[in-house]
């Protein structure tokens, strides 16, 4: 006796009939044919059955196996098979829910190009009045409609099922060697067009066969091929539910907990871009994966232009919200997710890949156009030798870019955006550069405004939007051995040009390094190394209120705004400061052990230079490289010499001798003491 019976016509009823078995449930699976029964394999509490059946033997089954649920999921176009188990359950008093095939809508604006008749018989007789090769995928029972055609062995090829009864004919019609392909699908775009161009095809047949039979795939791969498609309409559904509410009702009426396509359909996620919002923006392949998703997730401003698809929607951003949803809904197996612009260019996207891997669902990235490349399509500039950068949620040098830079690219956000970095490019006396601000790009409000940041900077823009910066007077390439009289001074002691640029070449900076400048004084070993590693960060600690006050003006005169300015003494004050890679050592105030000890804790690998002077602070070195885990310690002493002018002669003036130590944290020595 059966809890249930399945009339799996389709790809759902077999996967139907496999999760319920799989759930302890008794059931039957009815297939038509041979090849049906080799799709549904007998398991345990799963038996098939095989063998087309008329309305009395299936009333008789019924009976025999004690009026079980009867799920009818076949064919769309099997409309006398569904009359038929329709009228068996009502004689034999049997629950009957009817499974309808969801319609796909992808690429359903096939336009021009696709010819929508009633049957698979009128599409034959349109055909005759054609010319060019013709792939039919409508299946076997109805091929015999193409024999009509007066040339069809050398026209038409037939895509059908790979069984010896359907071979067999087909054979039987006339369709021999290559005009016959055996396969079962459903079938990939890229297959579908593959088969369209080897055969040179200007014609597809195909049934509405809904996303489980690949019908958007066909009519995008037609597109592809640059053939026509004959659509043999849908016949009208009879009344039922879809099969995601016929899945819900039967999780519900026995208790289950699972979902059938977790066992037999791979979830995926695609991540695409959408360029600037508006579908004309957008690809036509992006176009198409939210056409036939499950649900769209993404921020509200990415998703509204998505309702008239009426897909379940999720306003989030936030790739643990989005977590928490799509676990909540496991019956959405083709998830969308909106994204910005491009999705290589500042997107969401490598959060979102991170969250889908953890949670075992495939992802494929779909890239869009990005705010970069259409701004400046929209200035009639190329954007090759734009440099990039956003500070839009993220931190970003962007003084540095525009510095370095003729042409800087930058997202903004957030309600003062454009008055704030007006506000920093007149700071660091940037007043020359041309600023453009594109609002709302790519929509019919769409506005570019061309000014300098004092004339930009009291105009109120919108929330979300971008800028070009020109500014004429870059200085490319890194800058070193700045001039000592190129810094204020004031009274705070600074390390001399060439001693600066020994030690900031020792240190080995990268252009993303994280730096300390501990006794900063001035503050020009921060503004050289800042100048060194513009996509980094300079720490100037310094404890005399006065030379902090310098390292600001110095910043600001050589318009590095990643030196970040620590008033304190060291070690207390680097506690809460992120870890560095590299650090400076230009004054200790005595502390040099603790400094180093701390500077290691933070990051075992860290690369130090330490400057001395005087010899207690050489011993005090020495003996520090020596007791702590460091290696690669090298030791050197400079001493210089400049030329001063004495009436008609220049001669020599000595300054004191300074050792540069520099040495890297060596991670497999002894722990460091407390």
């Amino acid at each position: 006796m059966k809890q249930i019976i399945v009339f799996a016509g389709t790809t759902e009823g077999r996967q139907l009939s496999e999760w319920l078995a799989g759930e302890g449930l008794e059931v039957l699976a009815c297939v038509a044919t041979e090849y049906g029964s080799h799709l549904v394999r007998e398991e345990d509490h799963l038996h098939v059955r095989q063998g087309r059946l008329t309305q009395e033997e299936m009333a008789q089954l019924l009976e025999a196996e004690g009026r079980p649920l009867v799920l009818d999921a076949t064919h769309p176009y099997a409309t006398e098979v569904s009359r038929n188990i329709r009228t068996a359950c009502k004689e034999a008093d049997c629950e009957y829910l009817r499974l309808i095939r969801a319609e796909d809508r992808k690429g359903e604006q096939a336009g021009e190009d696709c010819i929508t008749v009633g049957s698979v018989e009128e599409a034959a007789a349109y055909l005759a009045g054609t010319t060019g090769r013709i792939l039919t995928a409508t299946g076997s029972k109805e091929l015999h409609h193409f024999t009509t055609l007066p040339d069809y062995q050398e026209r038409v090829y037939a895509r059908v099922l790979a069984s010896k009864e359907v071979v067999e004919h087909c054979q039987s019609l006339g369709f021999l060697g290559q005009h016959l392909i055996c396969m079962q699908g459903p079938f990939s775009k890229e297959l579908n067009t593959a088969m369209l161009r080897q055969f040179g095809a200007s014609w597809l047949v195909t049934k509405e066969s809904g996303k489980e039979g690949g019908f958007g795939e066909k009519l995008l791969a037609a597109r592809e091929a640059g053939a026509k498609v004959v659509l043999i309409g849908r016949p009208p559904e009879q009344e039922g539910r879809s099969v995601e509410e016929g899945i819900a009702l039967l999780r519900k009426r026995f208790s289950l907990k699972s979902y059938p396509r977790d066992r037999f359909q791979e979830r995926c996620a695609f991540l695409a871009g959408i360029g600037m919002g508006p579908k004309e923006n957008m690809t036509k392949e992006a176009w198409a994966v939210f056409e036939q998703a499950d649900c769209i997730l993404g921020a509200r401003r990415m998703i509204e232009g998505f309702a008239p698809l009426q897909k379940p929607m999720l306003d989030a951003y936030d790739p643990d919200e989005m977590r928490a949803y799509l676990q909540e809904h496991p019956e959405y197996q083709r998830i969308a997710i909106a994204l910005s612009g491009d999705v290589g260019f500042y997107s969401n996207a490598k959060r979102l890949l991170a969250l889908f891997e953890q949670e075992g669902i495939k992802t494929e990235l779909l890239p869009g156009i990005s705010s970069v490349s259409y701004l400046c399509s929209r200035l009639r500039i190329g954007w090759e030798d734009v440099k990039l950068v956003s500070i839009h949620g993220r931190k970003s040098n962007l003084i540095g870019a525009v510095r370095e830079n003729f042409r800087t690219f930058t997202l903004l956000g957030g309600k003062d955006n454009v008055q704030a970095l007006c506000d920093e490019l007149l700071y660091y006396g940037l007043e020359h550069v041309a600023i453009y601000v594109g609002e709302r790009l790519g929509y019919f409000e769409e506005h570019i405004t061309k000014g300098s940041p004092k004339e930009l900077r009291d105009i109120t823009f919108d929330g979300l939007c971008a800028a070009l910066i020109e500014n004429p007077g870059y200085k490319g390439g890194a800058v070193s051995c700045i001039p000592d009289e190129a810094f204020l001074r004031g009274k705070a002691p600074m390390t001399k040009s060439e001693i600066r640029c020994l030690s900031v070449a020792k240190l080995g900076l990268a252009r993303n390094s994280m730096i300390y400048d501990i006794g900063a004084g001035t503050g020009s070993v921060s503004v050289e190394m800042a100048l060194q590693a513009p996509e980094g960060t300079v720490w100037a600690i310094e404890k005399e209120e006065e030379a902090a006050r310098l390292i600001r003006e110095n910043a600001r005169r050589f318009q590095t705004s990643n030196v970040k300015v620590i008033e304190g003494t060291a070690p207390e004050a680097l506690e809460q400061l992120p870890a560095p890679t590299h650090a400076f050592i230009g004054g200790s105030s005595g502390n040099l052990r603790e400094i180093l000890t701390l500077l290691l804790k933070k990051n075992p690998a860290v690369r130090v230079a330490v400057n001395a002077v005087t010899l207690e602070t050489v011993g005090e070195a020495v003996q520090c490289f020596k007791e702590l885990p460091f290696s690669h310690v090298e030791t050197v002493q400079v001493q210089l010499s400049k030329a001063k002018t004495l009436g008609r002669y220049q001669l020599m003036t000595g300054q004191n001798p300074v050792y540069i130590f520099t040495a890297c944290g060596n991670r497999q020595e002894q722990e460091l003491p407390d």
